[in-house]
């Protein structure tokens, strides 16, 4: 299994992360933006997604809660800037709905050699503070586990 690998530089508040998955990219870009599919693997094992709404169009929103065993949620939601595509990737805020007005502008990019995809996601915030707030509660092991998630459902479809 390909590791994902997260940066977090101390004087910076960008995010960096990066895996590689066996499928083509189209079909990486499809989990990215198809809501039944995103629902399968962004956030960690013990959540449940539940999709609000999902509009991966040019100034479309998302919004989609995770629940836990004991019914808490944690919602999260942002804007999709530009027409989502293979080539040029996918450009969108996020914000976290515990942390309101903490707004990350994200980009994924997605780069395919040989039928494999290489996933390249950086996401800047306000302040380093922020960011640094987002890895303590939990930001990083999501992220694994969502990539690790969506490793396993690319190898199904």
């Amino acid at each position: 299994m390909s590791e994902t690998v997260i940066t977090a530089k101390a004087d910076s508040p960008y995010v960096e992360i990066t895996r590689e998955f066996d499928a083509p990219a189209e079909l990486v870009f499809r989990a990215y933006t198809e809501p039944d599919l995103v629902a399968q693997w962004l956030g960690p094992r013990r959540l449940t997604m539940k999709v609000d709404r999902w509009d991966a169009t040019h100034s479309g929103g998302y919004r989609y809660l995770h629940v836990d065993p004991n019914g808490n949620q944690y919602g999260f939601r942002g804007v999709f800037h530009g027409t989502p595509s293979v080539a040029d990737g996918i450009t969108q805020t996020f914000e976290f709905e515990g942390m309101p007005g903490d707004i990350a502008l994200e980009r994924v990019r997605f780069t395919e050699v040989d039928g494999r995809t290489t996933v390249h996601a950086v996401s800047v915030g306000f302040s380093i503070e922020a960011r640094d707030q987002h890895i303590a509660n939990g930001m990083e092991q999501g992220a694994r586990e969502s990539y690790d998630r969506l490793a396993e459902l690319l190898a199904t479809l």
